[in-house]
């Protein structure tokens, strides 16, 4: 039987972290929050260049065709770092969300549902937000309706750094916890909703090749001329079947195993990685910073590169598109995260942790309303790149993202000198949740 801290019907929400929670927390914080910054630093310098006399170089060198004749694969620069490079980005979140499920907080029910929950409902109130804007404008504005459910990690990561010092620790991981499962809710709803028709045999193929990946790495073979190879093919294989071919990415880091390795296999991990890390965990300390310092960054370069000449603003502020991103991210975020966790606070007869209010949840739920990297992705496959409303959808996603990060700064600092002068300490202490 369990004992009572087990009980569904008296865990606080927000306790105490495991001790895996604490870890992929800490090699979440670790990894992306230079990232953060890099990302930034891509999509600033992507509208400087795009607004500057050079423009025409930006937009040329995006749409230059990059084919690979042998291969069939006709992509421009720009589609490149969308279906190319981001593929490692969601290797990256398929591997964080490996470890979650086997080692973090979403191993059990009852610290998965609040996360899971807040993510679902973080994500369908954006979406219904931006839907009520844009049923009534038809002619393909509601196909956008994805755009503002996303949550991007590396950005609110780099924000959560600057001001989550004194925030409980188990709160920080709620945020990151929360990211994580939008982002396989998001990956979900392209493959269904933004891919292009489907052949059975492709991706049959890319199952093959996940398969196989997946025999290498239980076995503890890591070495990179038998799995990058593989990796690509199944990246080839899925952009063959018409599904999005950064869907080949997450299936491949979540067949990765989130157990400690054994004997030979446990000598070869790197010297940084202790003896009782695993696959997964060796996984994401290769490549995150491969995917937070460089993928993102190029991607946001090509992506984030739109006019913000005085006509296209005002277009865009008459877009009912743009308006529906902008109010599902700003809004829709938090009131979907605050609304679903309180929702299960009642079902589960559960209370906020001691010290912490549902301030905390409302400065969490702002930060969530940080959309980039994914919500651009979507506008691109929603309204196709150089498209006038994938414009304005970027222009809200961008002003929307800033705009949140503004406003969970506000709340989560002034929260944090609240939880300081009552004495609670961050993750930095080992004490996140007294009060």
């Amino acid at each position: 039987m369990n004992d009572k801290h087990d009980s569904p019907l008296v865990e606080p929400l927000f306790g105490r972290l495991s001790a895996g929670g604490l870890r992929n927390m800490a090699d979440t914080l670790r990894g992306e929050s230079m990232g953060g910054v890099l990302l930034v630093v891509g999509a600033v310098l992507a509208l400087i260049w795009a607004n500057s006399p050079w423009q025409d170089s930006y937009t040329t060198i995006r749409d230059s065709p990059l084919a690979i004749e042998a291969l069939h694969l006709d992509l421009t620069v720009g589609e490149w770092a969308a279906d190319g490079l981001l593929a490692v980005f969601f290797f990256v979140v398929g591997v964080e969300l490996k470890r979650e499920i086997v080692t973090g907080e979403l191993r059990r029910f009852s610290t998965a549902i609040v996360p899971v929950a807040a993510a679902v409902g973080g994500m369908a109130v954006p979406a219904l937000i931006y839907l009520a804007i844009n049923l009534p404008a038809a002619d393909g504005a509601p196909h956008g309706w994805a755009i503002p459910t996303a949550t991007d990690i590396a950005f609110a990561v780099a924000v959560l750094a600057l001001v989550g010092k004194w925030l409980p620790a188990s709160l920080r991981a709620f945020l990151l916890t929360l990211a994580v499962v939008d982002d396989l809710l998001a990956i979900i709803v392209i493959a269904i909703a933004y891919s292009d028709g489907l052949t059975l045999a492709w991706l049959l193929a890319a199952a093959a090749c996940v398969t196989a990946f997946a025999l290498l790495v239980r076995r503890g073979i890591t070495c990179w001329y038998l799995l990058i190879p593989l990796a690509i093919l199944a990246w080839l294989t899925m952009h063959a079947s018409g599904i999005h071919a950064t869907i080949a990415g997450v299936a491949l880091g979540m067949v990765a195993p989130a157990v400690p390795l054994r004997g030979k296999a446990a000598d070869r991990l790197p010297r940084q990685l202790s003896r009782d890390a695993s696959v997964a965990e060796y996984f994401e300390h290769l490549w995150r910073p491969i995917s937070s310092g460089v993928v993102v960054p190029v991607f946001a370069l090509f992506t984030a590169g739109v006019s913000v000449d005085p006509s296209v603003l005002s277009e865009a502020i008459a877009d009912p598109v743009a308006a529906g991103v902008a109010f599902g991210l700003v809004l829709g975020k938090p009131v979907g995260i605050v609304a679903a966790t309180w929702l299960i606070s009642r079902t589960r007869h559960a209370n906020l942790a001691p010290g912490l209010g549902w301030t905390d949840v409302l400065g969490v739920g702002a930060l969530a309303g940080i959309g980039f990297t994914v919500s651009l992705l979507v506008a691109e496959l929603a309204f196709g790149v150089g498209h006038p409303r994938d414009e304005h959808a970027k222009l809200a996603v961008l002003s929307a993202s800033i705009l949140a990060a503004l406003v969970g700064c506000a709340i989560l600092t002034w929260r944090g000198r609240v939880h300081r002068l009552r004495g609670s300490h961050g993750f930095a202490d080992g004490d996140e949740n007294s009060e």
